[in-house]
């Protein structure tokens, strides 16, 4: 049986990057944003129940992200709704997923991983963490949102003080070397663990 690791962060903290390093160590990973896109995409599984609770929300046979927050944006009551019909699909896709998973560290990258409670269902969990003024640095240095889209993204997020005092490791990723050293401090940790 595999070591299920859940990897979580806040938006800008380095989560995409530190799991590619992970990947890069032998584990598999599991991205939430990616499967998401594959369920909306044309022929993806939540495409029928999206266009049956949300028609409008259908463009060239996928669903829209864009026509879902303008959604969201009129009806507050729809973000629920929508959750409902997704969340049990992405649970399935990570149970699929880990069942297929092959390596002895499957690492699930998901960045509202507390919020969701998708914690509970992890061996451990690891956070990408910087301090605020880097964060908000990086965010909008992608130069796709403000500093307003940024702050509002940012309130709904756990703080990151509370998700790094709730995870098993804090994965610091001012520089790269040092994201990366502690990666494989990390893997060696999990690894040593599991054949003791």
């Amino acid at each position: 049986m595999s070591f299920a690791l859940g990897l979580t962060g806040s938006i800008g903290m380095g989560k995409s990057t530190t799991a590619q390093m992970f990947a890069d160590e032998g584990c598999a990973v599991w991205d939430a944003d990616a499967a998401v896109h594959r369920l909306y995409s044309a022929g993806g599984a939540a495409v029928a129940p999206m266009q049956a609770a949300f028609p409008e929300a259908i463009v060239d046979g996928a669903v829209s992200r864009d026509a879902l927050r303008a959604i969201i944006g009129t009806d507050p009551e729809a973000l629920g709704r929508i959750e409902a019909i997704v969340h049990p699909l992405v649970g399935a896709d990570r149970k699929a997923f880990r069942d297929a998973a092959t390596a002895d560290i499957v690492v699930f990258d998901v960045p509202l991983l507390f919020e969701t409670g998708g914690n509970t269902g992890m061996d451990a969990v690891a956070c990408v963490s910087v301090p605020p003024e880097l964060q908000r640095e990086r965010v909008l240095a992608r130069g796709t949102m403000t500093e307003a889209q940024f702050e509002q993204i940012r309130a709904k997020q756990m703080p990151n003080d509370d998700k790094c005092a709730r995870s098993d490791y804090v994965i610091v990723t001012d520089t790269l070397d040092h994201a990366r050293a502690q990666v494989r401090d990390v893997v060696r940790r999990i690894r040593g663990g599991m054949h003791a």
